[in-house]
Formats: C-alpha cells, structure tokens, sequence
C-alpha cells in the first residue's frame, strides 16, 4: 500500500495524471455551477438530469454506432435539458408539485435508459463495450482527449459562471427582485439550468448517472456551514469538489479494487459530516455549546437577580443567603443551585463565608443591572402596550436577557427615567 502510495504521488504512470487532473477539473467545476443551484433550492433537479441523461446516451450511442464521447456528450445534453422541461411543465401546469415531478421524470428517465442500455449489451455491437460505466462511473478509464474535453468544458462553465456572477446571484436570491429591475430572468435561468446539464454530462464518467448529484450539491452544502459570503462559497466549494475528486483517485490507487467515482463521494460526504458537526460558527457541536452557554447564562443571571431581590426585600445587603433561600425564589433543584453557586463565585459575583452566600461588590452591580432591565420592561409593557401589571413579569424575566446597553438606554430614556415599576417597586440606578 505504502509503495502505491509513493506510485501515485510520484505521477510517473500518466494514465495518473489524466485521472487526478480529470477528477480535479471535474469535481471543482461541477461544486461552482451546483452551487447557484442549492442557493435556488433546487438541489433534486441535479438528481433528475443525472438520471434523466442515460436514454439521451444510449440513443447517441445507437444512431452512431460508435462511443465517441462529444456524440455522447451531446446526446446526453438533449435528454438532460428535455428533463428539465417536463418537470417545469409538469409542475406549472398541474397539481403535482416540483419534487413530486422531479421523481416521476428521474425514474421515467431512468428506466427507460437501463432499457434501452440492455438492449444495447445484447445487440452483440462490440462497440458497446464500457457504455454501461455511465451507470457508475469509471473514472480510471480517461484518457488525455477526455481531459481536455473536460477542461474546456470547465473552463466555459467557470467562465460563464463568473461573466454573469452578478445575475446569477440575484436570481438565486431574490427572483422576484431581479424580474422587477427588468433583468431577463427566464433567459438567466435557462443559461442556469443549461450549464447545470452541462456539468452533469461532464461528470458521469468520472462518478457516473448514481452519484453525480453528490458531486454537484454536497460540495456547497458542506461550504455553507463555513461561511455565508457568496464568493468565499463559491472557492470553498471549488476547492472541496477538487479535492475530494483528488483524494477519492489516490484512494483507488491505492487499493485497486476500490472504484474511484464512489470513492470521490465518499470523501465528499465525509467532509461534508465534519463541517455540519465541526464548523465553528455554524456545526452542530458548536451550536450545542452556544446553547449550553446560553442556558448557563440565564441560570446564572437568575440567581444573581434572586440574590438582590432577597436582600432587597430584607433589607439584607452583604449578609449570606442560603440554597434554602434561593430555592423558595427559584425553583431549581439543590444540586443545580449548588453548582450555578460555585460558577458565580469563581466568576467573581459571589462571596462565600460559613453560613452561606453574598454578592461581592460586582456580582451587586451585576444583579442591580438585571433587576433594572426587568422593571423597565415590565413599565414600558404596562405604559405602551396596556398590558395588565399582573400579567408583564413573565415576559420581563425572559426579556432582560437579551436587552443590549443600546436598547437600555433607549429605554430608560422614552420611560424619563422612572424611579418605581408597576408594582411600586424602586427601580435601581448606577
């Protein structure tokens, strides 16, 4: 394994070469142009023409009677784009809606191509001989015209790409808009949906009619979890597309029976599963932990607020409180107070002597803050929104977390700065 690994990385086969830059080429192209179609929420339509394109290359291959690739190619493209037709049409002009019509015409499609691909394999033309590796691709099988072939192709889809970037864009955000500025969105989404067939027929070599949808949404699914800039997506997928292509050749050198195509979206979800659970703003992991944090906050800052009601309510500043206490206030279980206690006290809000738990001078500022905000709330509902005084303390409780100083002040400001809330309690000032 190892000596195939320095085989590889080496690139004296050339027959290596073609396949990585293929895959490569292929794997970058297909993410950019895919993308704009995950951006209009149209991600099963790449599905429908990988499937829908086999019968577009089984009649090529029959009224030609050769396997050149550019007939192929062509025939493939028809059949993509008349997929793409019927399930438009379909779904503007019945009740059936689009994923609904997308699923009749991939299958439609489908089987009439693996149809027509049997009658093909036992028609006893020899020139048949590989056609059925469309199905799943075989990418070991190109040669250098193959890689030009797919490096013009590219370089058009990537070009097209960045000549209409601008429209693109708007379409795929906001069609409405873009129609009411007077841009040809009918004509922008036909170049779309064509360059979406043309990257589609581009690719079935390499993972074949199965898997080619992976190659063409997954790349800017996982990028979307790493950035929300259009432009950064666009590289980031390009760069996962190339290297997963990269990365699943090296695999199926290495170990020369595994399949390459297959072997590229494995490597595509694989790190498309690290960035749902490991990316740092966006992946599960790390909205769990803003969520454990979040949560731990408003314990916190419910606790800290108990504590001054308390010793406002017993005219007690500075003398320890006990769970007991805390507990009559807030219906948290021993345990949890215990342990939101001892993150207060190594945070600093809290002191600690023998009998039990005070504010240290922070934790007061902390605490008289969050009271504050909780009052003013409840003042400006009862004041503008007439709503019952014995009805606003809920919604203050939740509130005054998420009050920011801009809004505080605002606040206080629109109230003139009232000394008392609805309930006759005083409101507390630095």
């Amino acid at each position: 394994m190892l000596e195939n690994l320095r085989n590889f990385f080496s690139f004296q086969d050339i027959n290596v070469l073609y396949v990585s830059l293929g895959t490569i080429i292929l794997g970058a192209s297909a993410a950019v142009v895919g993308s704009f179609t995950f951006l209009r929420k149209r991600a099963l339509i790449g599905d429908a023409i990988a499937h829908a394109i086999l019968p577009g290359i089984c009649l090529a291959f029959l009224l030609s009677g050769t396997k050149n690739y550019l007939l192929l190619i062509v025939g493939a493209f028809i059949s993509g784009w008349v997929s793409i037709l019927l399930v438009d049409y379909i779904s503007k002009n019945s009740k059936i809606k689009e994923d609904t019509a997308i699923g009749l015409i991939l299958s439609v499609f489908f089987g009439f191509g693996v149809l027509l691909l049997t009658y093909i394999q036992q028609s006893g033309n020899s020139a048949q001989t590989g056609l059925d590796s469309f199905l799943f691709g075989k990418a070991a099988s190109m040669v250098q015209q193959d890689v030009i072939i797919f490096s013009i192709i590219s370089i058009l889809l990537v070009v097209m790409v960045g000549l209409f970037y601008k429209e693109l864009q708007l379409i795929s955000f906001d069609e409405n808009f873009a129609r009411s500025i007077g841009l040809p969105v009918k004509g922008l989404i036909f170049m779309l949906s064509s360059l979406t067939v043309l990257a589609v027929v581009t690719g079935i070599q390499a993972v074949g009619v199965v898997l080619m949808a992976a190659l063409l949404i997954t790349p800017t699914a996982a990028a979307k979890y790493w950035s929300g800039y259009l432009p950064r997506i666009l590289l980031i997928a390009a760069f996962i597309g190339g290297f997963s292509g990269f990365s699943g050749t090296a695999i199926s050198y290495v170990a020369p029976n595994m399949p390459t195509g297959p072997w590229v979206v494995m490597v595509l979800s694989l790190i498309a599963f690290i960035s749902i659970f490991f990316s740092p703003k966006k992946g599960i992991i790390a909205k769990a932990i803003i969520q454990v944090r979040h949560r731990q906050r408003i314990q916190d800052e419910n606790i800290i607020k108990t504590f001054f009601q308390i010793a406002e309510a017993e005219e007690s500043f500075g003398e320890p409180k006990t769970i007991k206490m805390i507990r009559e206030k807030r219906y948290y279980s021993d345990k949890l107070i215990l342990k939101i206690l001892r993150r207060l006290k190594r945070h600093g809000y809290l002191s600690q002597t023998k009998e039990g738990y005070f504010l240290s001078s922070f934790g007061q500022k902390k605490a008289a803050r969050l009271v504050k905000l909780h009052r003013l709330w409840e003042l400006y509902l009862t004041d503008y929104l007439r709503i019952a005084p014995d009805h606003v303390h809920e919604d203050a409780d939740t509130i005054e977390h998420l009050i920011t100083p801009e809004l505080e002040k605002r606040l206080e400001e629109k109230l003139g700065y009232p000394e008392v809330d609805p309930h006759n309690s005083k409101i507390p000032y630095d």
